[in-house]
């Protein structure tokens, strides 16, 4: 009998969680607490899609979350001028991908480790968006924006969901059938045979940040529009549950492995396990420690499934 993959485990796994919450967290299955969660997830997708596309070539990127600041603060500092919203918003982008190609020049062609780099540049943006703002936040966008962020297709489905499941598939489908992917996953695996079979890793690496950054972009659109705010801290708070909820998407924290289905089963995950422990009345300090808790359980036991696996292999090749 074949196994199961982890990512249908983990669709069980979300099943279970989403029936547990909605036995005992009150008012979990009313319509308005499940449109809050839908207009919650897309923001936090897409920056956990842009970090588990970084963590399959075995880097990170601990900036993702400021890249998204920055580009939001810029186009909202444009749309509250006035300035022509497509234009704005082309802007804030271009700004995005001009974060993401530093962090990838500075992996990529100087080679410094990706923790590091980020580890800088997010220091570095967070700086940027505390003198440009002051630390104040900024606000009056029209209303054309804000339908982005809170607005329905056919007064049904939010817009900023079709959004991310575009998005969703377009990553699913980089990965999966193009050669960018294949070599994505080649980097993950193995940098130096990739290098010799005449794959240009740099290049590679340069993409993956690049769209990364784009992701996060898409982020703050939907995150400036929701809010009709932008702040040094826009999004933050998701800077290691998109790092938690892509490892435990199945993504391999040592490069080579992940998936998108896994990755949105594990946003789910979060989300539910968030919003239900919230309804239940657990204090918020405490949800996080439940989260970082997920987070070292999740990475400790895919070290381990790594070593065992490793250890497999040499036994069978002796």
């Amino acid at each position: 009998m074949k196994s199961l993959s982890k990512e249908s485990i983990l669709g069980l796994v979300t099943l279970g969680v989403i029936i547990l919450m909605s036995m005992i967290a009150p008012g979990f299955l009313d319509l308005g607490n499940i449109y809050n969660m839908m207009f919650q997830l897309p923001e936090f997708g897409l920056l956990t899609l842009g970090m588990m596309v970084i963590i399959i070539t075995g880097g990170i990127d601990l900036s993702i979350t400021y890249v998204a600041a920055l580009s939001g603060v810029i186009m909202a500092i444009m749309i509250s001028s006035g300035v022509f919203l497509p234009f704005a918003i082309l802007v804030g982008v271009l700004v995005a991908l001009a974060c993401g190609s530093l962090n990838g020049f500075i992996v990529s062609k100087i080679g410094v480790s990706p923790i590091l780099v980020t580890l800088g540049t997010m220091v570095l943006f967070e700086g940027v968006i505390l003198s440009i703002t002051k630390g104040t936040s900024i606000s009056g966008f029209p209303a054309a924006y804000n339908l982005i962020g809170n607005g329905y297709i056919g007064g049904v489905v939010p817009l900023s969901i079709i959004i991310f499941a575009a998005f969703a598939i377009l990553t699913a489908v980089l990965l999966n059938k193009t050669e960018w992917g294949r070599q994505v996953y080649m980097l993950g695996s193995n940098p130096v045979a990739t290098l010799f079979s005449g794959v240009n890793n740099s290049r590679v690496l340069m993409k993956v940040y690049l769209y990364g950054a784009l992701l996060a972009a898409v982020a703050a659109i939907i995150m400036t529009s929701r809010y009709n705010s932008a702040k040094v801290d826009l999004g933050s708070s998701y800077l290691l549950q998109s790092v938690a909820a892509a490892v435990l998407g199945g993504t391999e924290i040592q490069g080579g492995y992940g998936k998108v289905i896994g990755t949105i089963y594990a946003v789910i995950i979060f989300q539910v396990l968030s919003n239900g422990l919230n309804l239940l009345g657990v204090d918020s300090s405490l949800v996080t420690v439940i989260m970082g808790a997920i987070l070292i359980f999740v990475l400790t036991l895919n070290f381990a499934t790594h070593t065992f696996r490793n250890k497999k292999q040499v036994a069978g090749q002796a």
